[in-house]
C-alpha cells in the first residue's frame, strides 16, 4: 500500500494541473465563441439549434468534444514537456485532472453547451487521452 501513495506522489500534478486547465479554457473558450457567434448571427441560429437538439448529434458531439479534449492536452503534454513525463499511470492523472477541470467548468452556468461532467465525458475523455498517448502506454 505504501508504494500506491509513493507513486502518486511522484506524478507530475502540477503540470498536469496546468495542461489540463488550458485545455478546460479552450473548450470554454470556444463555448463563449459560439454562444456568442449564435446570439450575433442568426444565420447560423437554426442550422446549429437542429444539429444540437438532434437525437444523434446532440449526443455525438459532446462525446466527440470530450475526446478532442483529451487529446488536446496529450497533445500539449508532448509539445510542453520532455517524453519522459508521459506513461501510463499519468496519462491517468491526466485523466482524473481533465475531468476535475470539466467539474469545476460545470460550475458555470453559462458554459455548458459542448461538453458537461458525466460519465459520458469521463470515458470520452479517457479514449481521448489513451488514443493520443497510445505510445506512452508501456512506460
Amino acid at each position: 500500500m505504501n508504494n500506491i501513495w509513493q507513486r502518486l506522489k511522484r506524478l507530475p500534478w502540477q503540470e498536469l494541473s496546468l495542461v489540463s486547465l488550458i485545455a478546460t479554457l479552450t473548450v470554454a473558450a470556444s463555448e463563449v465563441m459560439l454562444i456568442l457567434s449564435l446570439r450575433n448571427s442568426f444565420l447560423i441560429l437554426k442550422p446549429l439549434n437542429m444539429l444540437f437538439s438532434s437525437p444523434v448529434f446532440g449526443v455525438l458531439i459532446p462525446i466527440g468534444v470530450a475526446v478532442g479534449m483529451g487529446a488536446l492536452a496529450v497533445y500539449l503534454l508532448e509539445w510542453w514537456q520532455k517524453k519522459w513525463l508521459l506513461n501510463n499511470s499519468s496519462l491517468w492523472a491526466l485523466v482524473l485532472c481533465l475531468f476535475i477541470g470539466l467539474l469545476l467548468k460545470s460550475l458555470f452556468p453559462l458554459l455548458n453547451l459542448l461538453v458537461t461532467a458525466s460519465r459520458a465525458s469521463l470515458i470520452s475523455l479517457a479514449i481521448g487521452v489513451f488514443w493520443k498517448g497510445r505510445p506512452y502506454w508501456r512506460r
